[in-house]
């Protein structure tokens, strides 16, 4: 009796292990998050979304904000500012565009938006 309580109590030990430490890189992974910019199809700069940061982009057209894991266009001299009005990314795959200056800023990495289906 004693023997099959210690190896139960050995199992559960194990699979606690498992699960910490796949919480554990699973977190360490998002910090590989860059937003990307381009400027007429070509990529201009590569920002790390673990840093902070002002960026004045396409010549001063367009200012890049990254702050809190996000990033958005606080600024453009374009007429309608659209790109300004997109609001803040930080998934995988969210992109911000400015038509007028022909620039993106997409987010790249894994990200950190966790979806779960069950079934």
């Amino acid at each position: 009796m004693k023997k099959s309580l210690i190896r139960d109590i050995g199992i559960v030990a194990a699979i606690l292990l498992v699960c910490a430490l796949a919480i554990f890189f699973m977190s360490e992974r998002e910090s590989g998050q860059w937003a990307v910019v381009t400027v007429d199809a070509v990529e201009v700069a590569r920002y790390d979304l673990n840093v902070d940061g002002v960026y004045p982009l396409n010549g001063g057209t367009n200012v890049l904000v990254i702050e809190n894991h996000e990033a958005h266009v606080s600024e453009a001299d374009c007429p309608d500012k659209l790109c300004v009005n997109q609001g803040r990314i930080r998934g995988a795959g969210q992109m911000i565009v400015c038509l007028p200056n022909k620039l993106t800023v997409t987010i790249e990495g894994v990200s950190s938006d966790i979806d779960i289906v069950v079934g």
